[in-house]
């Protein structure tokens, strides 16, 4: 079982969600969206983010929601579960509102606007993304379809509209040291958070 892996194919429900919850300023702790189309490097990212920061709380929505029951019909196409937004949502809310959570999701729109302090958007030269998701095995139509998201920018699109464009953040991910530069900004960006909101 896996979670759709398909930017553009789990559209998002473009309602934000309105469960209460702690605002962004009763928040001690930041949190993060890190996103992007399949195999920008989202995952590798998230765990080297999780050695600099152990504390720092990564939750992959896929794994999350297979491991919630938060999966919803099976789609043939894509050779993979659609996942039930709105269970997902409430089951994250608690979590959310403590702080210092990393969600991982290629999907950007289906989440609270509130629930983030920033977002990073994950890029990765054309060729280089068709040959790590060559290597996951994708049918044809998935890959296909992940390839013209990150040709297209959709994936950072999506991002801009919903969330406040100076929280979206664009960031590279060709190669192996991109992925510790990116930790290591982050990590940054978080000190810096903390500091101006304590």
């Amino acid at each position: 079982m896996e979670a759709k892996d398909t930017c553009g194919a789990e559209s998002g429900s473009k309602k934000k969600k309105m469960k209460k919850s702690k605002q962004n300023d009763e928040r001690i702790l930041p949190n993060i969206l890190v996103t992007g189309t399949p195999g920008t490097g989202k995952t590798s990212l998230c765990k080297k983010l999780q050695e600099k920061r152990s504390n720092l709380k990564c939750i992959n929505i896929g794994e999350f929601a297979k491991a919630n029951n938060c999966l919803g019909d099976w789609d043939s196409q894509y050779e993979c579960h659609d996942i039930d937004e709105d269970k997902l949502i409430d089951d994250l809310e608690d979590t959310m509102a403590e702080g210092n959570v990393i969600i991982e999701h290629h999907v950007t729109d289906i989440f609270p606007e509130r629930w983030f302090d920033s977002v990073f958007v994950l890029r990765t030269e054309n060729t280089q993304l068709f040959d790590r998701l060559k290597t996951r095995k994708y049918n044809e139509k998935k890959l296909e379809d992940n390839v013209q998201c990150e040709i297209f920018q959709t994936i950072l699109d999506e991002a801009r509209d919903s969330y406040k464009p100076e929280i979206v953040h664009e960031i590279r991910s060709d190669i192996l040291e991109d992925i510790e530069k990116n930790a290591s900004n982050i990590s940054s960006w978080i000190d810096q958070w903390i500091k101006d909101n304590s």
